[in-house]
C-alpha cells in the first residue's frame, strides 16, 4: 500500500496543529489560574541557547506551510515573526491551518519527484519531494512542535501526549 504526498502531509499538519493550538490555549489558561505574566511562557526555553518558545511556534509554522507551497508550486506565505503574546501565537497557528486547509490533494499529490532546492544561509539542499518532506519538512516541524510542548510542560502547564496528539 502506498500513501499519497496529500495524506502524508496536510491531515498531518492539520492534526499537529490544531493540537498545537489547545496546548497554547492551555497554557494561557494556566498563566491566568497561576497569576503568570504570560510573557515568561511565551519567552520561556528549554535551555539558555535554545530558541524560546514563540519561535519554535514560528518555526513549526514555516515548515508546515512553507513544504506545502514548495510541493504545490505556489508561493510561500511570509509572516513577520513578531509574535509576542498567546494571542498573537494562536493567530499565526490559525493562519497557517487556513493555509494547509487550502491545499487539494491534486495540488500536492504527484510531487514525489519535484525539484525541491532550499537555500538556508548560503547552504543550499537539494531534494526530491518525497525526501523534502519526509526528511526535512515533517521532521523539522515535528521537532519545533515537540519543543514548543516541552518548553509549556517543562514551565508547569498540564499538558500529556493526548494534548499533543490533538485525541478528543
Amino acid at each position: 500500500m502506498s500513501i499519497s504526498m496529500y495524506s502524508a502531509s496536510v491531515p498531518v499538519y492539520v492534526q499537529y496543529l490544531s493540537a498545537l493550538a489547545g496546548v497554547l490555549k492551555k497554557a494561557e489558561a494556566h498563566c491566568e489560574a497561576k497569576k503568570i505574566d504570560p510573557s515568561v511562557l511565551v519567552t520561556a526555553r528549554l535551555y539558555p541557547d535554545m530558541f524560546a518558545l514563540a519561535r519554535q511556534v514560528q518555526i513549526a509554522t514555516d515548515h508546515a506551510k512553507g513544504s506545502l507551497a514548495r510541493l504545490a508550486g505556489v508561493a510561500v506565505p511570509s509572516f513577520a515573526d513578531t509574535e509576542a503574546s498567546f494571542a498573537d501565537l494562536q493567530a499565526r497557528v490559525a493562519k497557517t491551518l487556513d493555509f494547509v486547509k487550502s491545499f487539494k490533494p491534486e495540488q500536492i499529490d504527484g510531487s514525489d519527484d519535484k525539484d525541491i532546492v532550499l537555500d538556508i544561509h548560503g547552504n543550499k539542499f537539494e531534494f526530491k519531494g518525497a525526501a523534502y518532506l519526509t526528511t526535512w519538512a515533517l521532521p523539522n516541524f515535528f521537532f519545533h512542535t515537540t519543543t514548543a510542548y516541552a518548553i509549556l510542560r517543562h514551565s508547569g502547564v498540564e499538558v500529556g501526549k493526548r494534548d499533543f496528539m490533538s485525541a478528543q
